[in-house]
């Protein structure tokens, strides 16, 4: 898993040493092809092709094999292709890079080419995002705008569809995916504090997706650019800041920059002693934790200020959720509260420490919800936004709009143990909290007992039958 095959590190090697070459839209097929692959460099050694299954519409990629659809050798229905015994991979050659630019393949059927960027060794020559929300115009001049603040050269595809984007960053070798990742999350982070419209998932956008290659697994893919066909309709193509094709789309790429690594890693390590990659709630795993001594009890790094106007006071509304109004509120501000609300999901960094595909595990787990005319949290982040405000120098006020509730006359009729009675008067001092406490401790008696001093009605969320039945009998 950590060497380049043999035919990867030849292939590689072979485009590396040669020297740079102006193309334009009249050099010959070779030198695109030449400049093409020197760009856009992923796995050598296998790429996905597209395919649309002409009886159920269905559309994907698939690695591109030889015995792909031989009766004796191939079963997709059963077998993966990464765990087939019988897969024999085709590698990346100018011959395929010639079809997908054209558009067809050698028996002029339609033919749409991928790339694998995570190599073999776990690096990567580019880093790619992913825009195709509705608003991804706005997004993207949004995200270039961070990465010129750093002088960071960064290029904008339009997708194949037309309806999103690709920005893609080329490095002058090949850097570890993690860095690649963590320079890409630092630029999402800066660009929400100015455009917090882009979201949370926005982390769950960047190609490689993953810092280590999944077992039996490739990493994620992305379509590689200037599709043939999708050309003739302007898209998968390079565009200027007016979103405009670049008339000459050779020679544009001819001029692309590529970033040093030396860069990549000053600029990381500057994001991580600054406040953080993602600035999220982190998990144990966290990929900002390098420096875990650095980090303070509360597990809180601290975060820049904020340059925006700041409002004198704000209300707070206390309901089903925590409602904070956005008339007052600044887009870094804005930034601030929903990420109050999110934290990393540890899911995406078990699968990824066990080699196991992240495909669709969200990276980043937001929970506040953004309405018209306020942003909602769930009610346990009430002390958090009023810390962050109290931090800021902005009064607040809380209007309590909550349902009070039906009053229950109902008694207790067991009995606390010693060990429990603390737990439950520290329980009936807040109005949130949660209880931990071991097996048999008696939490399920503890609730009985704070249901009885709230007397009011009380909904019990369990996630097995067994402990509802305990619930009830109790």
């Amino acid at each position: 898993m950590n060497e380049k095959t043999a035919s990867e590190s030849l292939c590689q090697s072979a485009i590396e040493s040669s020297p740079a070459k102006l193309v334009n839209r009249t050099s010959t097929p070779e030198e695109k092809i030449f400049l093409f692959r020197r760009l856009f460099k992923g796995r050598e050694d296998v790429y996905p092709k597209r395919f649309e299954s002409q009886k159920t519409g269905k559309v994907g990629y698939v690695p591109a094999c030889a015995n792909e659809w031989n009766r004796d050798l191939c079963d997709k229905k059963k077998v993966k292709c990464g765990r087939c015994q019988n897969r024999k991979f085709l590698p990346v050659t100018d011959e395929t890079v010639g079809w997908h630019l054209s558009g067809r393949d050698s028996k002029k059927l339609p033919f749409v080419m991928g790339v694998f960027p995570l190599l073999t060794d776990e690096t990567c020559f580019f880093l790619a995002l992913d825009f195709d929300k509705e608003h991804w115009k706005d997004d993207v001049t949004a995200f270039l705008e961070s990465c010129r603040e750093r002088d960071l050269p960064a290029y904008l595809e339009r997708s194949r569809s037309g309806r999103g984007g690709h920005v893609w960053m080329f490095f002058e070798q090949a850097i570890s995916a993690g860095l690649a990742r963590k320079l890409g999350s630092l630029l999402l982070t800066e660009t929400m504090e100015h455009h917090p419209g882009m979201g949370l998932d926005s982390y769950d956008r960047l190609f490689p997706n993953q810092d280590t290659l999944p077992q039996g697994g490739f990493g994620n893919l992305i379509a590689l650019p200037l599709q043939g066909e999708a050309r003739k309709q302007n898209n998968s193509v390079f565009l200027d800041d007016c979103f405009s094709p670049f008339p000459d789309q050779w020679a544009f790429l001819s001029e692309v920059r590529r970033i040093y690594p030396s860069r990549v890693e000053e600029i990381v390590r500057e994001g991580e002693q600054k406040g953080g990659i993602i600035r999220v709630r982190p998990v144990p795993t966290e990929e900002d934790d390098d420096t875990p001594w650095t980090i303070p009890p509360s597990r809180k790094r601290k975060t820049p200020l904020l340059t925006e106007p700041l409002p004198a006071e704000i209300e707070i509304i206390l309901g089903d959720q925590t409602y904070v109004p956005k008339a007052s509120l600044g887009p870094g501000l804005t930034n601030r509260l929903v990420r109050i609300a999110a934290f990393q999901n540890p899911e995406f960094y078990k699968a990824q420490a066990m080699r196991l595909s992240t495909f669709e595990i969200h990276r980043i787990i937001g929970c506040a919800e953004i309405y018209a005319r306020h942003i909602g949290l769930p009610r346990g982040c009430l002390e958090e936004v009023r810390e962050l405000f109290r931090d800021l120098g902005i009064k607040t006020s809380v209007r309590d709009e909550r349902f009070p509730g039906t009053p229950l006359k109902v008694f207790f009729q067991g009995k606390l143990r010693d060990e429990q009675i603390p737990a439950a008067k520290a329980m009936e001092a807040h109005e949130t909290g949660i209880l931990a406490a071991t097996t048999a401790f008696g939490k399920t008696i503890v609730g009985a007992w704070l249901i009885a001093r709230r007397g009011v009605n009380t909904l019990v969320v369990v996630h097995r039958r067994q402990l509802m039945d305990q619930w009830v009998e109790r």
